[in-house]
């Protein structure tokens, strides 16, 4: 069998289509808590990052319908209170409000984000039995 080697991949984001990017800069460094410049909205040394690029035209923004265009996992539930409150107090729209999922292995709590073009961010965490 051959051994197959593979380089780690660090980091990762989402690339946004936005329809003011002068508002969505604002908004990801007031509300999201984001480090903010004319390349990157990141968070955490990239444990959440995006590239906002100001689209062409207002229709050629589509956040995804029904679900998340982005998904982060944070350490526990006790850290993602801690991440609601701080979003929610900073005037992050609430797309979803916490909740807690029971399955076999354990619990999974989530709740969302939304930004002016309606793209929506979620945040979750585990909790093992």
């Amino acid at each position: 069998m051959v051994e197959v080697m593979r380089t780690k991949v660090e980091n990762s984001l989402t690339v946004l289509l936005v329809s003011d990017f002068e508002k969505s800069k604002r908004y990801y460094e007031n509300a999201l808590g984001c480090e903010v410049n004319e390349h990157w909205a990141i968070r955490d040394n990239f444990g959440l990052g995006f590239k906002l690029l100001q689209a062409a035209n207002r229709e050629d923004v589509r956040p995804n319908q029904g679900t998340w265009n982005t998904y982060a996992y944070v350490k526990d539930h006790h850290a993602l209170n801690c991440l609601y409150e701080e979003l929610k107090s900073n005037g992050a729209m609430i797309a979803s409000e916490p909740q807690v999922t029971e399955y076999d292995w354990g619990t999974w709590k989530d709740f969302s984000v939304q930004d002016p073009d309606g793209y929506v961010i979620g945040f979750g965490s585990g909790s093992k039995k």
